[in-house]
């Protein structure tokens, strides 16, 4: 959050960021495209390690996660990325 402005940066449906009023209900990680809750025990155990915080990007919703190109995350979404790996594997898109 940018205290000065009151806002937030966010990643678009087009990948492309901007800025938000509202925080993201979802944060993803750049470079492998992934996306899950803001409470992922995976995410903040790599972010205590010091890694991740650099690439970490953040949604207003799922559907624009998936929008912008990112799957669900197999630790905290295991439901969800069972669904899109089924969807992925028979050829058919995936949406929340």
């Amino acid at each position: 959050m940018n205290d000065a402005m009151n806002t937030c940066t966010l990643l678009g449906a087009d990948g492309r960021p901007y800025r938000s009023p509202v925080k993201g209900e979802w944060g993803g990680h750049r470079g492998s495209k992934i996306y899950g809750r803001l409470d992922c025990p995976d995410a903040l155990r790599t972010i205590v390690r010091g890694g991740y915080v650099r690439h970490r990007v953040f949604f207003a919703d799922e559907a624009t996660a998936v929008a912008a190109g990112f799957r669900p995350c197999g630790a905290c979404c295991k439901d969800r990325y069972q669904r899109w790996k089924t969807a992925r594997e028979n050829g058919r898109p995936w949406t929340p």
